[in-house]
């Protein structure tokens, strides 16, 4: 069994597409039109373009209980999700340059480096450094 696609609730999908592509720095994999307003639409990581691709999901505008449980992880400070990268530090200071807001800085907990940040699309999403 493989991971090939996980979701992310995004409340508006060329929004996201923007934020995970513009500033992450994701690559978008597939655009697919599903109706007037929705897409199958899915970024991959730069370095690894064939690997899990994240779909950017509409799910709390066309499903509200998605929409009620995207906000509460939000209200809580309970990240998403999770990225790793290699220098926790130097990423932070690079979004911190385009604008990102973390609700927490890279704090070192035992073994990792994490931070936590709004993708400006409903979530709060965790970067993650392994020490």
């Amino acid at each position: 069994m493989k991971i090939k696609i996980i979701s992310i609730p995004v409340q508006d999908q060329k929004q996201a597409l923007r934020f995970y592509t513009d500033v992450l720095g994701f690559v978008k994999k597939l655009d697919i039109p599903l109706s007037e307003e929705n897409r199958w639409l899915t970024v991959v990581s730069q370095e690894e373009q064939d690997g899990t691709e994240i779909l950017l999901e509409p799910s709390p505008k066309n499903f509200p209980p998605a929409g009620i449980y995207q906000k509460a992880l939000f209200d809580a400070g309970i990240p998403y999700t999770q990225f790793n990268v290699d220098n926790l530090q130097k990423e932070y200071e690079r979004l911190l340059d385009l604008g990102v807001a973390f609700s927490v800085e890279p704090t070192e907990m035992g073994t990792v480096k994490v931070a936590v940040f709004n993708d400006t699309c409903g979530n709060n999403i965790q970067l993650i450094e392994m020490l």
